[in-house]
């Protein structure tokens, strides 16, 4: 084993994993610009398929937006977290089987070290990681990327460079080769102003911070942060691989160079908050029912404010009225020099809202937020915790005749009983006869259901009256064919 190392970590990270699992439970819709996400007008993406992608869409993205650039062909279907947890959770069945010790640090990413791999060669190494992807294909239907190298950032970039559906593997030989050209935002811990505080000293890539002057480092990044940095981009990452404890919170904060003085500026303060913590939540595959708010005055003293739902919730916009009726009014408390959202009670069970919904706290009535005031320059973020797609209640397009469906904009449909639509699009469904389904479309007075799961292969769209009795609400969880 002359090209062997001493240490391989793999990364693996399923690939668009929310998009693709709703391509693999709905498999008309493979091979479609699919987008996951929220589709009112605060909406956001919360994962997208790799041909939605191609258009430039992209997760955290406005779904107005993502809509506008995909144009026609976009379908926007709700996200179903029962069913992602679930292949989630075999998944992570798989990885336990190859190797002691799997880090997760999402529902859909994770680090390996097999302890086999140590002093493996390249070939070795590389074709271990096409195993653990077909073992996965195998057990889930969906694809992943595998990266390989001497440590965990190593690891991570070779997945990156692997997507989609690949592997690559990176010997510590190559590392100039392969790492060096990359830009210095490719490292963990270089994010927007620790990039442009090395821009500041013409750092532009990994091999222009590897080669720079360690006091230049310290005076860029601070000694703490920097040097470990600049260790990593040399090519020593020695962090061990171990298994994570499960997180209690998630959280997203930010501290302001100017201090926070109109309303307007807080209400964007902590919609920027809670979109991260969001994302982070949507990684973590759980739902959140308690919300606080954490803000800091110019002198540090500080308050938290929390909100606890009756039940855990995965909708951004939810979040976003619960933190908003949190935060004070800085006429009344003062300017705001740090503002956090943090999210807790995490739990597996959770019920999202299918629309938007207006949230009251104490009587007051959180209005619509658009977050267009300018906010003072973030100095720096802290959060917590991680996610891929790297998730907001939407409706699946649909129209009710012909496959053309599914790229009309969404029929949310007009029958109601009792003030409540029976199906709403995008729902799963169940009929005797032709089995599990999912609302497709439906209105003037009839609903379009297309019967298919991961285990049938595309199913034929069947319309029925809004009102058939015949047809009931299904468990998600029916779509995986298990």
């Amino acid at each position: 084993m002359t090209d062997g190392q001493d240490r391989w970590v793999l990364h693996v990270d399923m690939d668009a994993f929310f998009a693709s699992c709703e391509q693999l439970t709905r498999p008309t819709l493979r091979g479609r610009p699919v987008l996951v996400g929220g589709q009112g007008g605060r909406g956001v993406v919360a994962g997208c398929s790799y041909e939605a992608r191609a258009y430039g869409a992209r997760s955290a993205m406005p779904s107005h937006q993502a809509r506008r650039l995909v144009g026609p062909s976009a379908v926007f279907v709700s996200p179903r977290m029962a069913v992602y947890r679930a292949l989630s959770r075999r998944v992570f069945e798989v990885f336990a089987e190859h190797a002691p010790v799997v880090e997760q640090v999402s529902v859909d990413e994770a680090f390996l070290e097999p302890p086999e791999l140590r002093g493996a060669s390249v070939e070795l190494t590389r074709k271990w990681a096409h195993d653990l992807r077909a073992a996965i294909r195998e057990a889930t239907g969906l694809p992943a990327s595998v990266g390989a190298g001497a440590g965990k950032q190593y690891a991570k970039i070779g997945s990156e460079l692997a997507k989609p559906d690949g592997v690559a593997v990176v010997p510590r030989r190559d590392h100039a080769e392969v790492l060096y050209p990359l830009p210095v935002r490719s490292l963990w811990g270089v994010g927007p102003v620790a990039g442009e505080r090395l821009s500041q000293f013409g750092i532009a890539t990994i091999g222009d911070l590897a080669a720079m002057d360690d006091d230049d480092v310290v005076h860029a990044l601070g000694k703490t942060v920097g040097p470990a940095i600049a260790r990593i981009a040399r090519g020593y990452d020695d962090r061990p691989v171990h298994e994570r404890a499960e997180a209690k919170q998630i959280s997203a904060e930010s501290t302001f160079a100017a201090d926070l003085t109109t309303a307007g500026q807080v209400a964007a303060a902590v919609r920027r908050s809670a979109e991260g913590a969001h994302r982070r939540l949507l990684g973590d595959g759980r739902a959140a029912r308690t919300v606080t708010v954490k803000v800091k005055r110019p002198d540090f003293t500080s308050i938290t404010r929390s909100y606890t739902l009756p039940s855990g919730t995965t909708s951004l916009e939810t979040i976003i009225a619960v933190a908003r009726s949190l935060a004070p009014d800085p006429v009344d408390f003062g300017a705001i020099r740090l503002l956090g959202v943090s999210l807790s009670g995490l739990t597996e069970n959770h019920q999202d809202a299918l629309f938007e919904q207006e949230f009251q706290l104490d009587g007051r009535t959180t209005p619509g937020i658009d977050g267009d005031e300018d906010l003072p320059d973030i100095v720096g973020v802290g959060t917590t915790v991680t996610t891929d797609d790297d998730e907001d209640p939407a409706l699946a397009s649909g129209s009710a005749a012909t496959d053309d469906a599914l790229h009309a904009p969404p029929a949310i449909g007009a029958w109601r009983d009792g003030g409540h639509q029976r199906f709403e699009t995008g729902a799963d469904v169940r009929h005797p006869e032709f089995g599990h389904g999912w609302v497709q479309g439906s209105g003037h007075g009839r609903v379009s259901v297309r019967f298919e799961t991961a285990a049938t292969g595309p199913g034929r769209m069947r319309t029925f009256a809004e009102d058939d009795p015949v047809l009931e609400t299904a468990d998600p969880l029916d779509s995986l064919g298990w």
